[in-house]
Formats: structure tokens, C-alpha cells, sequence
């Protein structure tokens, strides 16, 4: 079994790309995730009553995207990875059956502290589900 390893600061830069990553939304995942969260909210887990709100299903909590937020900069930065800040901002909502695909890039690095700031957006069929930055200290 493959060890994931941890960036180390001296090997990124301004503009280094993270891979993109695709995340099939299913029914499970938004439910699992507002329970998880402790999100009761009948729109993040009852089909009707989501459909009564105006929506077409139920729909993704940011809490969940902020735990994908960080899933994916952690894929990309590995274990030992210090995350400092997340801040997200929510656009078109994730509904079962789409696929939200995120990317990123290292917008600012302080060598003083070790740190990483990666932009991001994750997008679906709609368009921007959340873009954001993610402050993290590297070894």
C-alpha cells in the first residue's frame, strides 16, 4: 500500500496546479453528510419536502462542502498538512446525480510561516457550487 506523503514547502510555488478532482454527488453522500453535521434541515434529507421548498431534490449543507473543501486540498497536500483558515462562499446548489469537480491553485506562499494559500471552485452542471481559499502550513 502506497504512504501518502505531505508537500514540504520548498517544493510548491505560486501557480502550481492541484490535480482536479470529481465528486459524483449521490443521495447518500448530501444525507450522510447533513446528519454527520447534525443539519435536520428536511431539504438536506426529504425529497418532498425539498420539492416543496422550490428545489428540484435535496441538496448539499456547506457543511459537507466544507469537509469536501478540505478533502481535497489534504488529497493534494498530504497528512502533516496544518490547515490554518477555510473560507468558502456557496453558489449553485450540488442535487443528487450531478458531479462536482474541483480545482485549484497555490495563490500566495509566506515562507515566514510555511504557509499555502490555494484558491479553488468546484463546479457542476449548474455552474460554481463553492469557491474559496484554504490557508495551510507545510513542513
Amino acid at each position: 500500500m502506497k504512504t501518502m506523503q505531505t508537500k514540504q514547502f520548498k517544493d510548491v510555488q505560486v501557480g502550481d496546479k492541484l490535480p482536479k478532482q470529481a465528486i459524483p454527488i449521490t443521495v447518500a453522500l448530501i444525507t450522510s453528510g447533513a446528519i454527520a453535521t447534525r443539519d435536520f434541515f428536511p431539504g438536506h434529507h426529504d425529497k418532498d419536502a425539498a420539492i416543496e421548498l422550490g428545489s428540484p431534490h435535496i441538496f448539499m449543507n456547506i457543511l459537507t462542502t466544507n469537509g469536501l473543501v478540505q478533502a481535497f486540498v489534504e488529497k493534494w497536500s498530504g497528512p502533516d498538512s496544518i490547515f490554518k483558515d477555510i473560507k468558502i462562499k456557496l453558489g449553485m446548489p450540488n442535487y443528487p446525480g450531478d458531479t462536482m469537480t474541483f480545482k485549484g491553485e497555490i495563490t500566495a506562499t509566506d515562507a515566514q510561516n510555511k504557509t499555502v494559500e490555494v484558491g479553488l471552485a468546484g463546479q457542476n452542471q449548474y455552474g460554481t457550487h463553492v469557491t474559496g481559499t484554504v490557508l495551510i502550513a507545510l513542513p
